[in-house]
């Protein structure tokens, strides 16, 4: 505790005031990307009905239902001044991650509220931010971007969810003394890291096999159902892994803030319901898309997400 004081009383002494306007402003802030997200999913829902473009990534897609187009969005890939949308706000939502959270350590250090809860938190998202960032070559394999239209959900999820929902432990942390033991710490990280792996792993393994589906994982030949479907590895524990995975890493982000209040665990309560509610649309996507080998790949791997859970 002292040395966190004192490391808190040098950091106070060189950051300028500026540092913690983000943290300052928090709830102005959130609250613009909120109308910035509403204005720009009725743009783009205007500009998608009247697009008669027959790429894959222009084509309007409706379902006939006007809420769930505009939430969900009609076009998968759209464009502004050669700029692909949806990698603009992906990139800057994860930038606004990093920024909030360095804002946050800043009024952290002023208030010389600085804990080793606050540190771990913040290691934490730097990590995966970074894992993501440095791998961004690999999420034409993800399932918001190669499914998932561009609409008010996934611009609410880039700019508000990553930048403010996701750092909420942080903003706790602000005001509220968590005594974080050193065993409580290790279990934490240990599940931060298995989350890690993971999450990286299972990623790793389905882009490995998009270009090369031969390539041993694991060691092993990979077991392929009708010759589409990975079975192997992470992909052989649940059909959904990486969910499970960043589940955990995420859930790291509120554990170090103890159990005294419920509120730090909003964001992976959220996750819940989010994972499970992407994971039903890309089950019927691939039950429509696969037919009978998704049947058979199924039988393989009976588990959604949960392995022997769910």
């Amino acid at each position: 505790m002292r040395m966190e004081m004192e490391m808190g009383s040098l950091l106070h002494s060189l950051l300028p005031s500026s540092t913690s306007l983000i943290a300052d402003r928090g709830l102005e802030m959130v609250s613009t990307c909120l109308i910035f997200s509403l204005v720009v999913a009725s743009i783009l829902y205007v500009v998608g009905c009247k697009s008669r473009s027959q790429s894959s990534s222009l084509k309007p897609h409706f379902t006939g239902n006007f809420i769930d187009d505009w939430y969900l969005g009609v076009q998968l890939n759209p464009h502004f001044l050669g700029i692909n949308l949806k990698f603009f706000f992906l990139r800057v939502g994860m930038m606004g991650w990093i920024l909030t959270n360095l804002s946050i350590l800043a009024k952290s250090v002023q208030l010389g509220s600085l804990s080793l809860s606050m540190i771990l938190f913040q290691l934490f998202c730097l990590i995966h931010v970074m894992d993501f960032l440095y791998h961004e070559d690999k999420l034409t394999g993800y399932w918001d971007i190669i499914a998932e239209r561009l609409g008010f959900m996934l611009i609410l999820g880039y700019l508000v969810w990553a930048a403010f929902i996701a750092t909420i432990s942080g903003w706790w942390l602000l005001y509220n003394k968590v005594e974080l033991s050193v065993p409580a710490a290790i279990a934490i990280c240990i599940i931060y890291l298995i989350g890690v792996v993971g999450y990286r792993g299972a990623n790793n393994q389905k882009h490995q096999f998009k270009l090369n589906p031969k390539a041993p994982i694991w060691g092993k030949p990979p077991m392929v159902i009708g010759g589409k479907l990975l079975a192997s590895g992470y992909w052989g524990l649940a059909r959904h892994y990486n969910y499970l995975a960043d589940y955990l890493l995420s859930l790291s982000f509120s554990l170090v803030c103890g159990f005294s209040s419920p509120i730090p665990y909003l964001y992976p309560v959220c996750l819940i319901v989010f994972f499970v509610s992407r994971e039903r649309r890309d089950e019927a996507r691939c039950a429509e898309k696969y037919k009978e080998i998704w049947a058979d790949y199924c039988k393989v791997v009976p588990w959604r997400i949960v392995p022997y859970l769910y």
